[in-house]
């Protein structure tokens, strides 16, 4: 036991410090072959592939048993209109069963087809489908079987799980590939900042629906010169915890320059009172830290008060990954895109008090994966935050979702804590 505890409290001490102007140390000590790992195994194999796509929604149910997935039986290409995927779910209490809940034919490669449990609910599944030339919801309670159709799809449910926040999917699939679906032409095509697009509101309950902001109202907001002929969207929408505003992208890009630039959002629940967090570039993965603050990385991971001001506190420099909070908030789980010859995909925590980042472990990411169809790890966490699952090809099978066990890691981090105190 005692030589356990010490090799614990050397682990922890040996984590790399990620403190201001110290991005370099954090990637050598969360890359490095020696760098202590967490147990990591598959749920799910081939011959189909697997994943789930994005961070910040519940894949697994409120008891920590099940887990969601999408199934597919081709990679490296985009979605077309034809392709029809299952939705389903892991059973990891017995043997990892795969059991199919139903079909779509909505989704991307990113974000999926929004697969998730919805919030309060021990039952209810919901995913976006195609039905009659346009994009609905479907609502599933796996106890029943019974599924309801919402009229419009949805982007980011409310915690409570009342409402969702819904997005223009047909003009992200043309404005952002890898986002949107296929399957549903986009009557603004060829406008670039049009009145009639934007997000809207979801009474899952109802099925009514009322638009909240349109492109045109938050491309009119003036910003640091604009080219004249830009095209405008919206992406990444997700609701404050205590479900009282939202966040949200707003982009937009010319053919005249590679890529596109970004502005991010708050408004309250109604559309109202917008605020403009950051124009500042970079601006990517975000996650709320509570009702007030926005972790977001934007070059390397920034805390912002969701006031108006624009201010900004270096939290840690770090590159891009999709971030998210433990529930004490003490700890992030985060990770990164493909880095070095090998280009490896890096797990880890980070301990916001001593500003030190713990690896969890390293995914080969081979380079036929990439834009589009690339295979991000996307860390989500269980119920308990004991376990995270993430989608990854370094197994040799395509994509596939793997169980990662972080309880150990926190418990040896607490444990040296304590000795270290004494």
């Amino acid at each position: 036991m005692k030589a356990r505890l010490i090799a614990a409290i050397v682990c922890i001490f040996s984590w790399g410090v990620a403190a201001k102007g110290d991005a370099k140390q954090l990637l050598e000590t969360i890359s490095t072959p020696q760098a202590p790992a967490a147990p990591v195994r598959a749920i799910t194999r081939g011959p189909k592939f697997h994943w789930f796509g994005y961070y910040d929604k519940l894949q697994f149910d409120p008891t920590g048993r099940y887990v969601l997935g999408m199934e597919v039986d081709f990679e490296g290409r985009s979605p077309r209109a034809d392709d029809v995927i299952a939705v389903g779910r892991v059973d990891l209490k017995d043997g990892d069963k795969w059991v199919e809940l139903g079909r779509t034919r909505a989704w991307c490669w990113q974000q999926g087809c929004m697969l998730q449990w919805r919030p309060g609910s021990p039952n209810e599944v919901m995913w976006n489908d195609r039905e009659d030339g346009r994009f609905i919801c479907r609502i599933l309670n796996v106890a029943t079987g019974k599924t309801r159709t919402l009229p419009r799809p949805i982007y980011h449910v409310s915690p409570d799980g009342r409402f969702a926040l819904g997005a223009d999917f047909a003009r992200i699939n043309h404005c952002r590939p890898g986002y949107g679906y296929a399957g549903v032409d986009d009557p603004d095509r060829d406008v670039l900042r049009p009145k009639d697009s934007g997000i809207y509101l979801l009474d899952l309950e109802t099925g009514d629906s009322r638009t909240l902001l349109t492109i045109a109202r938050i491309a009119d907001i003036p910003y640091a010169d604009p080219a004249p002929q830009d095209k405008h969207w919206f992406n990444h929408i997700q609701w404050s915890p205590d479900g009282k505003r939202f966040i949200f992208l707003h982009r937009w890009s010319n053919p005249a320059r590679k890529g596109f630039q970004t502005r991010m959002f708050t408004a309250s629940a109604d559309g109202g009172d917008v605020r403009l967090v950051t124009d500042k570039p970079g601006v990517s993965h975000f996650e709320w830290r509570d009702a007030e603050h926005i972790t977001i990385h934007r070059t390397n991971y920034y805390l912002y008060r969701d006031d108006g001001t624009g201010r900004e506190e270096l939290m840690w420099e770090a590159p891009n990954g999709h971030q998210s909070y433990l529930p004490d908030k003490q700890w992030l789980v985060t990770d990164t895109y493909p880095k070095g010859k090998d280009r490896l995909q890096c797990l880890y925590l980070y301990h916001l008090p001593t500003r030190r980042a713990m690896p969890l472990g390293r995914f080969a990411q081979p380079k036929e994966y990439s834009g589009e169809w690339r295979c991000d790890l996307h860390p989500r966490l269980s119920p308990d935050a004991r376990r995270a699952c993430i989608d990854s090809v370094h197994g040799g099978d395509g994509r596939q979702m793997y169980l990662v066990d972080i309880g150990g890691a926190l418990d040896a981090a607490d444990q040296a804590g304590t000795e270290a105190g004494r």
